[in-house]
């Protein structure tokens, strides 16, 4: 096997940390990229950079084509998340939001593009906010769901050059001591990082080489269960009973 190179961008999040190991694990190249502090092992390249410029996002190609020669996947995994209703999202908090997730996913994508060969793959991080709304995340869910169309659009225009562009969209990640969460999961459970590295590596792969403009719910079942069947104790039990 080739060992592939790959760019983690928003790599010191626990699913980023998540995805580098997933891809270590399988003998390829990991260079991260985080606003805040270099990401450490197992990333093999670590920068700082704002990738949500174009000197940034520049900055971050360039250290991972440097270190391994070669650019093969890129996962978009950066985001803000402000918590606030509209009537009380500043200006700065809106800008955060859309500039971190949207932005740097444009940016990214747009600096890597041009040495992005047939067999290559971006794979974004979306969220299952992307299309249920919750109280109090415009910006968040308004720029997830801008990256879904995002990958659409890659995918349709980068697909006849061979580069593949698809998304995973989660569930909550990582809160399994809070049991009343689970309630709305079929499965029972939240996500893990793992499950997450686990699908983008799966669309990253020669195994999903005919998939392309896909966004994948990595939820449990969230996705598709009737808020009724589980705010309603008489429908709740039918499925229970047993």
């Amino acid at each position: 096997m080739t060992a592939r190179g790959v760019l983690v961008v928003g790599a010191t999040s626990p699913i980023g940390v998540a995805i580098a190991a997933e891809f270590a694990a399988t003998g390829h190249r990991v260079a991260g990229v985080a606003l805040d502090r270099p990401p450490t092992p197992p990333h093999e390249v670590g920068v700082v950079a704002d990738c949500a410029t174009a000197d940034g996002a520049g900055t971050a190609v360039e250290a991972a084509r440097s270190a391994f020669g070669r650019l093969d996947v890129v996962v978009l995994a950066a985001a803000v998340m402000p918590v606030a209703p509209v009537t009380a999202t500043t200006d700065e908090q809106w800008r955060a939001g859309v500039d971190a997730t949207l932005g740097s996913a444009f940016a990214v994508s747009r600096a890597a593009l041009p040495y992005l060969g047939r067999g290559s793959a971006i794979v974004a991080v979306t969220s299952v906010n992307a299309t249920l709304a919750a109280p109090g995340l415009p910006a968040y869910a308004a720029a997830k769901a801008g990256v879904e169309g995002l990958v659409r659009q890659l995918a349709l225009e980068y697909g006849p050059v061979g580069v593949r562009v698809n998304a995973v969209a989660p569930g909550m990640i990582g809160n399994a001591d809070l049991p009343h969460v689970t309630d709305g999961y079929p499965l029972g459970r939240v996500g893990t990082p793992a499950d997450v590295a686990s699908a983008v590596a799966y669309l990253a792969s020669d195994a999903a080489g005919f998939v392309t403009g896909a966004v994948l719910p990595v939820d449990g079942g969230l996705s598709i269960a009737s808020p009724a069947a589980y705010l309603r104790p008489d429908l709740r039990a039918r499925f229970l009973a047993d």
